[in-house]
């Protein structure tokens, strides 16, 4: 950790170590920005925002216990006027209008980190929002296609472990013919030849997620 007068305030959350190490080497060389905690967890996220109210948080998507749009949505409830910077390892455009939609004020890809994250943090303790032009591409892509509903992303998701239709049906609590009608419409709206092929393009969208927050 770090400390300077009248900084840019930050408060790190990431499951992984290194990527947290990685980030506060990076912020911490700034005169500009200090540090005042990291967190591993969702969580823990919301604990420690409590405690030090930063100034801007990095906050990653996935985390154990609560994903990172979970713990914004839960930190906004009292600080509204919280700044958020989304970390991903995913550009998928579902996931990224997920994660603005929950308020975040900039979406980076950890692969940009080095080479946007200082910009965007300054840009975002201004109160301006960013986007960069790989981020605004992926969500330009797909403006205007019709999104799927609850229900077939739980069908799409279910599909995507493993389970054929009828188990699908007993799951869900729905018919078999209610099963397929939801795997026409999703291969439909994703413009899939099949239902591997659906699950391929709803993962690299942010549809669905194979490994959970």
């Amino acid at each position: 950790m770090t400390s300077c007068t009248d900084c840019i305030r930050i408060l790190i959350a990431d499951d992984h170590p290194l990527l947290r190490e990685g980030v506060g080497s990076l912020v911490g060389k700034q005169p500009d920005m200090s540090v005042v905690a990291e967190a591993s967890t969702g969580k823990e996220a919301i604990d420690l925002f409590r405690i030090h109210r930063p100034d801007v948080t990095l906050m990653d998507m996935r985390m154990p216990e609560l994903s990172g749009v979970e713990a914004m949505t839960e930190i906004f409830r009292t600080f509204p006027e919280a700044k958020f910077i989304v970390l991903s390892t995913y550009g998928g455009d579902v996931q990224i209008l997920r994660a603005l939609r929950a308020g975040a004020r900039a979406y980076l890809l950890k692969s940009l980190l080095r080479k946007e994250l200082l910009e965007t943090i300054r840009c975002v303790y201004a109160g301006r929002k960013r986007i960069p032009p790989e981020i605004a591409a992926q969500i330009a892509d797909h403006a205007g296609e019709s999104n799927l509903t609850g229900r077939e992303i739980d069908v799409l998701q279910l599909i995507a472990a493993g389970n054929p239709n009828k188990l699908i049906a007993d799951r869900l609590s729905i018919t078999e013919d209610t099963v397929k009608a939801h795997v026409k419409s999703i291969l439909s709206k994703l413009t899939a030849n099949d239902r591997t092929h659906a699950v391929t393009i709803a993962v690299k969208r942010g549809i669905i997620d194979l490994q959970g927050p």
